[in-house]
């Protein structure tokens, strides 16, 4: 958890490369479409009841997009470019519903370096454990500047 690290470091822009990459892998669970739910107050019911789900023409309930894009984001806040990453835009299309209880697995590929500008882009694709497609898109991160050079910054005040 970051908030037993002192320091944290930061990776800055001129480390990164275009092409580098990440793979997750998530296991969409009632506890976090719950937890969603109660975060957001979201109650539409195709997020959580089957029999409402199968109604409206799917096998299962489905889980909201903002999931989806919260497991990318955070990855890019964690691991890709890492601490101090701001998203500034995104660009996302969701062609599939992911489903309840599905293994989902997202890529995550930077596709273009602008130093000058201190930004990066970002590749994402997402599919299920079938590989429907269900997420796709490009963001638009910030690097952070990094102060005297620094490779660590503290998150928690002074260390």
């Amino acid at each position: 958890m970051i908030f037993n690290r002192r320091r944290v470091s930061v990776r800055p822009i001129s480390e990164l490369t275009e092409g580098e990459s990440l793979r997750i892998t998530e296991k969409i669970d009632d506890r976090d479409l719950l937890l969603y739910l109660g975060l957001t107050n979201d109650s539409n019911p195709l997020y959580i009841q089957h029999d409402f789900a199968r109604a409206a023409g799917y096998e299962s309930p489905v889980v909201p997009a903002v999931m989806l894009t919260g497991i990318v984001f955070s990855s890019l806040s964690k691991h890709l470019p890492g601490p101090g990453a701001r998203v500034l835009e995104q660009h996302i299309r969701f062609p599939e519903a992911a489903r309840h209880e599905s293994t989902l697995t997202f890529r995550l590929e930077i596709n273009s370096i602008q130093p000058e500008e201190g930004f990066i882009l970002v590749r994402v694709d997402g599919e299920d454990e079938g590989g429907r497609v269900v997420m796709e898109g490009e963001v638009k991160v910030a690097v952070p500047v990094l102060l005297e050079r620094e490779a660590e910054i503290s998150a928690l005040g002074e260390a």
